[in-house]
């Protein structure tokens, strides 16, 4: 069973900058792409960033320019490095790890991030 362990949310101010991490229990190879969701209170849960295995990566228009997906797979950690961050951003972070063939998807238990003066 995978499992995903995120860490490094939590209160920062407006234009701050915070480090997501998550640790898979397994090779990070094993899957076919590495993401970053997010749900705010009353919003729908929707994807911030991700990284497939060849390292391509894809933004949110919303982070684009303020964030940045990155790995370290000797650790089978990935990193979401958030900058200037915005009120906006304030949301629960889950990691996400995606097999294609059988589709599955697999989620760390999420992290706050709060935005706030």
């Amino acid at each position: 069973q995978v499992q995903l362990v995120e860490s490094g949310g939590g209160l920062v101010q407006p234009g701050g900058s915070l480090r997501l991490s998550c640790v898979a229990s397994g090779n990070i190879f094993s899957f076919n792409s590495m993401g970053w969701y997010r749900q705010a209170p009353g919003k729908q849960h929707e994807l911030v960033a991700t990284i497939t295995r060849d390292g391509s990566t894809n933004y949110a228009d919303s982070v684009k320019g303020r964030f940045t997906i990155s790995r370290d797979t000797a650790e089978n950690t990935v990193y979401l490095q958030m900058n200037s961050l915005e009120p906006e951003d304030t949301a629960v972070y889950n990691c996400n790890a995606f097999i294609r063939f059988p589709p599955r998807h697999y989620w760390g238990q999420g992290t706050q991030v709060t935005v706030s003066s």
